[in-house]
């Protein structure tokens, strides 16, 4: 089992950055690829990216390359989403989810956090 905590989500304006953490409880983190999804009022959950186990690969939606940048800390059982040049369009609640598989843009992942909200103003 898995526990999922994210954190860092806040209101900010347009052109500003936030940084998200994930925090994983457990003694196998090292086991899942960590992925960031998002979903925006009224809109399907989205993929945003994904940090294979070893952080060696790390792949991002095309609406956020660029701009986002994921990393993992597995000594901290953390992984972040260091978000910039944020977009009012990028506003939503932000969930990491775990699996102990390869990189996938779906969602099937096994382990969810609870999600924190992200709002940038105009």
């Amino acid at each position: 089992q898995v526990r999922l905590v994210e954190s860092g989500g806040g209101l900010v304006q347009a052109g500003g950055s936030l940084r998200l953490s994930c925090l994983a409880s457990g003694r196998t983190f090292t086991r899942y690829t960590v992925s960031w999804f998002r979903q925006a009022p009224g809109k399907e959950r989205e993929f945003v990216g994904a940090v294979d186990r070893s952080g060696g690969t790390i792949y991002y939606a095309d609406s956020v390359k660029g701009r986002f940048t994921i990393s993992r800390d597995n000594a901290k059982t953390t992984v972040y989403l260091q978000m910039n040049s944020l977009k009012p369009e990028d506003t939503a609640v932000y969930y990491c989810a775990a699996g102990d598989r390869t990189i996938t843009t779906r969602e099937l992942y096994d382990y969810w956090g609870q999600g924190t909200q992200v709002t940038v103003s105009s």
